[in-house]
């Protein structure tokens, strides 16, 4: 095991607390830390050979030999290229590759399809095949448009199985492989210690150097098992720094042994494992380089002694680029490319001149400062590299169908499963997580930061009725008004949303946000989610006063759908935070939350349905409507517990007037039998106030007469529609006389009388639902066997109303409440606007009229 030291540094905020015990250890680790060079016998190597290494070099060999001295030296170099760029840029980056014969490209900014044009010149017009990289820490996204954005590092750096880490790798190099690309310049392995790091921050997998070195293996052992050359960086470790190295050298002040035991830690660990190669860092620190004021990258003593003889690395290193002002504003370019050269990198990255670098060098190696054997080597070990990456066997991007292959589906069932795994819980007061009991909520939503009804808010309508309210800004002026609206509810979910375009963006939470908070806290429980980087919360005191606190670090699409799946328990937590923002909410923290027996939201793939299967779906909703079928449908599809499918089609009416939304409440008919009726049945077998093995009579003696044959059937072959029932009864035909309701059944007004809602402005006998049942019981039981009937259900309500003493549809509201199912129940318009409410049909016999409402004599039949 490696382990140089023991300083474990945890952030507190403006200071770092070291234990005394671990102050003295390290007092004996730092007495014998200043030699040159790392004590050998304390690493314990496993495999450290990069895999280029270990194939034939005969490819390589016999390119090598092709190339004159000036071509050696310029596949050295790796320069970078645009996708979005004009006729300059095109003709500057030929120049390099005929003149110059570089060896590689970095793509930066553009589009798949354009790249892959561009890739499929350039290779077509350079005399050796190039090797193309590109920085691709959360995937291609973060150069590309178009394509799969993973989550950044540090939410990644919350997940416990890395596993899923893994499989992230395999499909990134895929993704790299079908679009020509060779070395992904990821993972990033800096331990990020310093909350205020301008520049790797969230990019790192956090600050427990375990953690960021177990990600970083399986990251890089992904990627390279498809062949796709991994890259740890930033050499030797730029996690505690202020400063950014693209605008300015940053210095790192600490010793070697805080630098061996913590920052070198990861690098090792990857190296060990098999890296393919490694970026060194434009980082000031004296303790390694000897001297002040020297960049990492240029010094001899980190890229040779310390990286190669120590570490023991062979593979590929590159510098980072070198017109970046860490390095460029101490030397001239060309002058830059030598040092960089002899410090014993072997790729030189974004040169400022190809031209001048290769003249620099060559007036090196005539000095003596470098030999041509160095260069050759160097040569030739880039080639072998190539070899690995399949150059050798050089094909073009086939840009047919790149884009599909690009985002396939599984690549985004993946990056739903990361973000769900990256939930993390800090907070869980009274046991709150996930939302129980609803119908004794009254729930509202803030979404703040995004001034939309957010995909968070969409989601958490998915569970139950949940008030939205959302805002761009906190304004002082309206924040009473909002406060005092929101004070009305017993539980309110508060969302901060912040940028999610890149780490780099301002993820400051405003004193406006926190103080509504803080109030709201007072009188109210809060579940608080924040959408944004966890450093976030530094000096935040407030959330300490919520009830339930939830991190989910970006505000992406997948972030947003599963913590408010998570709020209510279709989905489960167990993410761990990757950083310390506080004592109370340090590196690890994390509660473990328990889904509840609620749906899961996610996509056909998770449960073995490719989204293609379920196409026809659509296809037959669109052809229904389009035959004049029926004007609309929603259509849901869930298996094993989880929805996969849930879409609407169409409108209300055939006017066209009202669009079908997911949000509307359809009449089930006769799925009623199930949903309500024998549910209820269910609770009171549960309850031991019902029994399959009795008969109607046991139950209803009062309505059943004893000479009555209905009294002996038995209610398991009732509700197995194997009773000899008859299959319904029109009772409405009777209802009508000469084409018209029955003026003395019907009424057009309510009353005492006429108390049952037949339909808008007809009412029917109070008398009537007993001659339902005069009727049914005059009516034949035929033979024993199955024959689907209605009339077995009429019994069922009575007998539910009679064990239970309360009105069906009150009965079954309560068992529905507990579950959390808040639309689902009899007489939807008590509840609920009718525009939610499509009509079930345009009955043109009977009540003539569209009929939009589930009305009370739908609950007299089932």
């Amino acid at each position: 095991m490696y382990r140089l030291g023991v300083i474990n540094a945890k952030f507190e905020p403006m200071k770092f607390k070291i234990t005394i015990g671990v102050l003295l250890v390290s007092m004996l680790v730092i007495t014998s830390a200043f030699n040159s060079k790392i004590n050998n016998s304390q690493f314990k190597r496993i495999n450290d050979t990069p895999p280029f290494l270990e194939e034939s070099t005969a490819w390589a060999d016999s390119i090598f030999k092709t190339l004159t001295p000036d071509e050696r030296i310029g596949q050295l170099f790796m320069m970078a290229a645009y996708s979005n760029k004009g006729a300059d840029h095109l003709k500057r980056i030929e120049g390099l590759i005929k003149n110059n014969k570089i060896g590689g490209l970095i793509f930066m900014q553009g589009g798949p399809l354009r790249q892959a044009e561009l890739i499929n010149h350039y290779q077509k017009i350079s005399k050796v095949p190039l090797m193309v990289s590109i920085d691709g820490e959360w995937g291609l996204a973060m150069r590309l448009d178009s394509v799969v954005k993973y989550p950044w590092q540090m939410t990644l750096g919350a997940i416990q199985d890395d596993q899923l880490i893994y499989e992230m790798g395999v499909d990134i190099g895929e993704q790299c492989k079908r679009l020509g690309i060779h070395v992904n310049f990821a993972p990033v392995v800096d331990i990020n210690i310093n909350p205020k790091n301008p520049i790797i921050n969230a990019r790192s997998f956090g600050e427990n150097k375990e953690n960021v070195a177990n990600k970083g293996v399986a990251y890089m052992k992904g990627m390279q098992s498809v062949n796709v050359m991994a890259n740890a960086k930033h050499f030797p470790g730029h996690g505690d720094t202020d400063k950014d190295s693209h605008k300015s050298l940053p210095t790192i002040n600490h010793t070697k042994a805080r630098m061996d035991s913590v920052e070198l830690y990861p690098f090792y660990k990857l190296i060990n494992n098999g890296l393919a190669s490694i970026m060194v860092a434009h980082l000031n620190i004296p303790a390694y380089a000897g001297e002040d004021n020297m960049a990492t990258t240029l010094s001899k003593n980190v890229v040779t002694g310390l990286l190669q003889d120590s570490l023991g690395f062979k593979g590929l290193i590159f510098t980072d680029a070198l017109n970046m002002k860490g390095v460029s504003s101490l030397f001239e370019p060309g002058i830059v490319d030598v040092k960089a050269l002899i410090a014993g990198n072997d790729v030189l990255l974004f040169s400022g001149s190809v031209k001048k670098g290769i003249l620099e060098i060559n007036k090196a190696i005539e000095r003596g400062e470098i030999t041509r054997e160095e260069v050759d080597a160097r040569c030739l070990k880039i080639l072998r590299a190539k070899q690995w990456e399949g150059l050798d066997q050089y094909k073009a991007v086939e840009k047919v169908g790149l884009s599909a292959d690009l985002n396939k589906r599984e690549y985004e069932l993946l990056n739903r499963k990361l973000s769900e795994a990256s939930l993390t819980v800090l907070k869980n007061e009274g046991d709150i997580l996930p939302l129980k009991r609803l119908d004794t909520l009254r729930i509202a939503s803030l979404s703040i930061g995004e001034g939309r009804v957010s995909e968070f808010q969409q989601t958490l309508s998915l569970y139950n009725q949940v008030d939205h309210f959302n805002v761009k800004e906190l304004e002082s002026k309206k924040n009473a008004r909002l406060l005092d609206t929101l004070r009305t509810y017993n539980t309110i979910i508060v969302s901060i949303h912040k940028s999610n375009k890149n780490p780099w963006k301002s993820y400051k939470i405003s004193s406006g946000t926190k103080n509504m908070i803080a109030n709201l806290t007072m009188k109210n429980n809060v579940v608080l989610t924040v959408f944004a980087n966890p450093y976030s919360l530094i000096g935040f005191e407030q959330i300490e006063q919520t009830a339930g606190l939830i991190i989910a670090y970006q505000n992406s699409i997948y972030a947003n759908e599963a913590a408010a799946q998570l709020i209510f328990g279709g989905i489960a937590a167990n993410g761990k935070f990757p950083v310390s923002v506080s004592e109370k909410f340090e590196e690890g923290t994390g509660l473990i939350i328990k889904p509840l027996n609620r749906f899961k939201y996610t996509a056909p793939e998770e449960v073995g349905i490719r989204l293609n299967d379920l196409s026809p779906i659509d296809s037959i909703a669109k052809s229904g409507i389009s035959e004049g079928a029926y004007p609309g449908c929603q259509v849901l599809v869930a298996k094993n517990g989880k929805v996969i499918y849930n879409k609407s089609f169409g409108y209300h009416t055939y006017d066209k007037k009202r669009a079908v939304l997911n949000s509307d409440i359809y009449d089930i008919a006769s799925i009623t039998k199930i949903s309500a009726s024998l549910l209820s049945l269910m609770r009171l077998q549960d309850e031991g106030k019902f029994s399959l093995d009795s008969n109607l009579s046991a139950y209803l003696s009062k309505l059943i007469p004893d000479s009555s044959k209905y009294g002996d059937l038995g209610l398991r072959e009732i509700l197995a529609h194997q009773s000899g029932l008859q299959a319904w009864v029109p009772f409405y035909i009777k209802t009508i006389r000469n084409k018209e309701l029955d003026n003395i059944i019907y009424c057009k007004d309510s009353s005492t009388y006429y108390p049952y809602r037949v339909a808008q402005d007809v009412y029917i006998s109070k008398f009537y639902p007993d001659i339902i049942y005069q009727r049914i019981l005059r009516g034949p039981i035929k033979e024993k066997k199955y024959k689907y009937s209605d009339l077995g259900y009429y019994f069922m309500m009575k007998l539910i109303e009679a064990q239970t003493g309360e009105r069906l549809k009150d009965y079954v509201a309560d068992i529905y409440a507990t579950m959390g199912m808040t639309t689902t129940g009899y007489i939807p318009r008590e509840r609920f606007s009718l525009d939610r409410i499509p009509p079930t049909e345009n009955d043109k016999i009977f009540r003539k009229q569209v009929i939009k409402e589930m009305y009370t004599i739908r609950e007299q039949q089932c």
